[in-house]
């Protein structure tokens, strides 16, 4: 993030210029934190922040503002910078630590890393704002260009999949992100929590609703009779390649190229439970 605490070395190696840029970006930090009115953080951002950047002040962007909307769930702000700057919100900020300009998004990382759904839904949308194709799966599908970041190298699929976020997946994934992450759900299974069982499970199942042809995972191989047992003999057989998509997979596969509600508004008992 563009602000973050400098230690007694750094301060005295500081520039009146840089401290103030410091000083200026926490109040900014706090005041999302804190809820403030939109407006009043917009005239923060605009006249009173600034963030140091190869040798200079400059002002706060939006797409760095959102990232403090992201982590302080401040809804009616991301909603501003998202109506208001569209898809060039989500642009990767400049690295504080090597200064590298990132690619993709990172907000969608950070939307699941702290589960804001709600925010999620709202960038997915303006995702739709992007004039090509190709640029939107960039975002989608983006997993980080700077190692300084945190979760880099996974796509936001990828880390729902991790955290057992399904909500989030849901959204990623009827957007058109891809589907990747079939073996580190199938690992979550065996090894999560029981309290996660169930959100590790829902994860798995929206995976396979969105897996045309799902590679044969090397755990189903190693342990063909346990992963039977988890995933039921049709699920099993058509991850082994070795019969067509079981019924009920392809029925619910139609009612998720609507978008993620029809899924969620399923009462429980007919809620993706692919897998037994």
């Amino acid at each position: 993030m563009p602000w973050r605490v400098s230690s007694q070395l750094d301060c005295a190696s500081l520039s009146p210029s840089q401290r103030h840029c410091e000083r200026t970006a926490f109040s900014f930090y706090c005041a999302v934190r804190e809820q403030l009115p939109v407006w009043l953080l917009e005239d923060m951002r605009t006249m009173e922040v600034f963030c140091w950047d190869d040798g200079r002040p400059r002002a706060f962007l939006p797409s760095e503002a959102l990232l403090y909307a992201l982590v302080h769930d401040h809804q009616d702000y991301a909603r501003y910078l998202l109506n208001r700057y569209s898809a060039s919100a989500l642009r990767a900020p400049r690295c504080n630590f090597c200064c590298c300009h990132g690619s993709g998004a990172p907000h969608l990382n950070v939307a699941v890393r702290y589960n804001r759904v709600a925010i999620l839904s709202m960038m997915v949308e303006a995702l739709k704002d992007c004039s090509e194709q190709k640029e939107r799966r960039l975002y989608l599908d983006s997993s980080g260009g700077c190692a300084h970041v945190a979760d880099a190298g996974k796509t936001a699929v990828q880390l729902a999949v991790e955290l057992s976020q399904p909500n989030c997946l849901l959204l990623l994934l009827v957007q058109g992100a891809r589907p990747d992450g079939l073996d580190v759900a199938l690992h979550r299974l065996i090894s999560c929590d029981p309290s996660e069982r169930l959100q590790a499970q829902r994860c798995l199942d929206f995976l396979l609703l969105f897996l045309s042809k799902p590679p044969l995972p090397r755990c189903l191989q190693d342990e063909p009779q346990r992963w039977q047992s988890l995933l039921g003999k049709q699920v099993f057989s058509w991850l082994c390649g070795l019969s067509p998509p079981p019924l009920l997979l392809q029925a619910l596969r139609c009612l998720a190229q609507s978008g993620s509600d029809p899924i969620s508004s399923l009462p429980d008992f007919l809620q993706p439970h692919i897998c037994h």
